[in-house]
């Protein structure tokens, strides 16, 4: 099988971190990404074939006690990151981000990366095929209500593996959600 034939197969999943705060944020903050969880899947043989985690130097933003409660990064941690236009070009230059299909819980990380490269003049590392993983599986399981991952994952019966809101983890916990749905036949994406 050749590089193209393999690549029909692959899904980025993504999943992202930013500063957050209890309540709004401080004169002159915004939300910024912090950190970059990527898993690579192959739909075909239905693996989880990489995990992998950038993480990302706020410029307009510090990291709060809050964030830092609820992510485990510290200031002193995302100082030592990419900036997020160098994060931006790693992922459409190792990752194919531009190429292979992605999705993610929910539009928040698409949504994140379009304001955040909007208001930066960085170019969008991903493409077009876009999938919201919590709608797909809303709808595979007949639920009313759009659940958190946490949640889907104890409604699918899988463990969640790894640290909630840590980028890496939660990527790679959403990817064992899309091959859940794959292998129920519910994942139509690409």
């Amino acid at each position: 099988m050749d590089m193209g034939e393999r690549d029909a197969y692959l899904l980025n999943v993504v999943d992202v971190e930013a500063t957050c705060w209890e309540g709004q944020p401080p004169p002159g903050q915004v939300s910024e990404i912090i950190e970059i969880g990527l898993t690579v899947v192959d739909l075909r043989v239905g693996q989880r074939l990489a995990k992998h985690r950038l993480l990302v130097r706020p410029a307009r933003s510090k990291v709060s006690p809050f964030c830092t409660e609820l992510t485990g990064l510290t200031q002193t941690e995302v100082d030592g990151g990419l900036s997020f236009a160098e994060a931006c070009r790693v992922l459409a230059a190792e990752h194919r981000t531009g190429v292979l299909p992605w999705a993610s819980w929910g539009d928040y990380d698409r949504n994140q990366f379009t304001r955040q490269c909007r208001a930066t003049g960085t170019k969008y590392p991903f493409g077009q095929r876009h999938t919201n993983a919590k709608i797909a599986f809303t709808a595979a399981y007949g639920l009313r209500r759009r659940p958190g991952m946490a949640q889907a994952l104890e409604t699918a019966g899988l463990p969640l593996e790894g640290r909630h809101h840590r980028g890496d983890d939660d990527a790679w916990n959403i990817a064992a959600l899309v091959l859940d749905l794959a292998g129920r036949g519910d994942w139509a994406a690409g």
